[in-house]
Formats: structure tokens, sequence, C-alpha cells
């Protein structure tokens, strides 16, 4: 499970360490094969800082997804979700984080399925 959720797409030729210390770097060539047994058109991950929000990598076979906005209030990137309208059809939707000017905290309440 360690390896499944760590290891991040890269530009190499199979396997490499991983700089982040646990899971590995991995390729095209993984990817396409991991693809063709698993009969997979895709591989959508997340888990990694993307700026721009998504990601395509290995010919379309494998895309990043970043869904959160200027993560830790200070990376200053995009978020984007990948919606699905059949297996074949997606479209990234792009978002930026609410300017600080316009964020509200709602105020604290407990909340009704507790009473």
């Amino acid at each position: 499970m360690l390896h499944l959720v760590w290891s991040d797409p890269e530009d190499v030729d199979t396997w490499a360490i991983s700089p982040r210390g646990a899971g590995w770097l991995f390729g095209a060539k993984v990817t396409n094969e991991f693809v063709h047994i698993n009969n997979l058109k895709l591989i959508c991950r997340a888990h990694q800082l993307v700026h721009e929000g998504f990601k395509y990598m290995f010919d379309e076979k494998l895309v990043t997804v970043w869904s959160a906005p200027n993560y830790c209030y200070r990376c200053g990137n995009i978020a984007a979700v990948l919606a699905f309208s059949d297996a074949n059809t997606k479209d990234a939707k792009l978002f930026s984080a609410v300017p600080d000017n316009e964020r509200v905290i709602p105020p604290r309440t407990t909340t009704p399925y507790f009473l």
C-alpha cells in the first residue's frame, strides 16, 4: 500500500528511488505496462502538487489532479477537478483560492445531529 500511495511519475525509464524517502519514481514504460495489463485508458491520481491544477504525462495515459488551491496558503497554485461525462470524455475544471478579503468563516455552532 505504501508504494501505491507514495510513488510518483517522473521522466525515468522504469523505476528510480524517490526523494520523498517512501515509494518510488516510475516512468512511461511502467505506466504503459500497467495500463495495458489492467485494460485501462487512464490512471488518474493525486497526492502530488501540480501548480497548474492538473498535469498529463506519458501520452495522456496518466494524469495528476491537485484540488487544493493556494496549497498551505503559500504555494499560489491553481486547483482542478477532472469531470468525466463518459469513459472517453473528460474536462478539467480549474479554480483559484478565494481571496483573503472575501473569505468568510462561519460562526461556530453545534451541529444539529448531536442534539
